[in-house]
């Protein structure tokens, strides 16, 4: 499959009247795969861009990766949800298991330095930085739950999916969906409130 290039696929329109080109793709007819691909690169771009952050070097090769998956995932696809909310899915996932493998290789040092920067916590940096660092971490933060919950939380909170999409693209009931959303917060909370770092970075009360 030719790669499609980040910078042409954010330019593309994304249209969700794509049953016909589902079909055909499921059949590895090559024209339509890359028509597929195509009409929903921008939306996979940015949730890969959503879950590990628009400067992330390996930003290209996820989206690849994502497109590549799309594609083995299609005999999956029920078009309960429009396609693109399927393939924001699919990106999702990949991107947490591509941070994940980052995550096993480096150092404990070497990943909080990447995620905060060199400046003491307590510094007085501009706000927006501040924003950023959290948003960075808490990037991190969501590969430690497990995957269903990470994946949910994810296109909740950093891609703003509406529930019955995100119901739909994993095929589970929206209560599900409540619950994993619900957990994965409570998770990250416990582990923000055990880290005095981590209580810095996000400003939280621990008394």
């Amino acid at each position: 499959m030719a790669r499609v290039g980040i910078a042409a696929a954010a330019s593309c329109r994304t249209d969700d009247s794509l049953d016909e080109l589902v079909a055909r793709a499921r059949q590895r007819d090559r024209a339509a795969v890359t028509a597929l691909l195509t009409a929903v690169a921008p939306r996979v771009l940015a949730a890969v861009r959503g879950v590990l952050g628009a400067d992330a070097t390996d930003l290209d090769d996820v989206v690849q990766e994502s497109l590549l998956a799309l594609v083995s995932a299609l005999p999956g696809f029920r078009g309960d949800c429009p396609l693109a909310s399927f393939a924001c899915g699919v990106a999702v996932r990949t991107a947490l298991r591509s941070r994940r493998r980052w995550l096993r290789r480096a150092p404990k040092h070497a990943q909080f330095e990447s995620e905060c920067g060199d400046e003491r916590l307590d510094a007085d940096v501009d706000v927006e930085v501040d924003r950023a660092r959290r948003l960075a971490m808490l990037r991190s933060l969501l590969t430690a739950l497990p995957p269903e919950q990470g994946e949910a939380l994810a296109l909740r909170c950093m891609l703003d999916a509406d529930l019955p999409d995100i119901a739909a693209v994993f095929g589970v009931p929206i209560n599900t969906v409540r619950s994993r959303i619900r957990l994965a917060r409570t998770a990250l909370l416990t582990r923000i409130e055990s880290d005095p770092d981590l209580r810095a970075l996000f400003e939280v009360d621990h008394g």
